[in-house]
């Protein structure tokens, strides 16, 4: 069952989305905020991180950028999560280290195949 990593401050968010991906197989993880998620990233090495990035404590660009520096977690794929869809912020968040990138809300089918992709190309590397 793969693990993941679901950082976002939103309880209703968290709510919906964590129950879909359990119903689909995937064990899901916490967070509430981007600091938390750099900790938990450490300790529960997940198999993919599902990031929003308008969090509070540690925003989820510096957490990507925090990830991506550590040996432990810079190999785990990370999804950024937002509602903003203005040009740039796609880019923006895979210069910060994100590997993969969705906008909000949220299209199951549209995310469920990014993560399979990432998984898929984490267990061939």
């Amino acid at each position: 069952m793969p693990k993941i990593l679901y950082i976002e401050d939103n309880e209703d968010n968290v709510y919906m989305l964590s129950q879909r991906l359990a119903r689909r197989g995937y064990s899901v993880i916490i967070a509430e905020n981007g600091a938390v998620g750099v900790d938990r990233a450490k300790a529960e090495q997940p198999d993919l991180i599902l990031m929003d990035l308008s969090l509070p404590v540690m925003d989820g660009w510096e957490a990507a950028r925090r990830l991506k520096d550590m040996a432990e977690t810079r190999g785990i794929p990370i999804i950024a999560l937002s509602a903003h869809v203005l040009e740039g912020e796609r880019a923006k968040a895979l210069a910060a280290g994100c590997d993969e990138y969705d906008t909000k809300p949220i299209d199951l089918a549209r995310l469920v195949g990014k993560i399979e992709t990432l998984l898929k190309g984490r267990a061939s590397s």
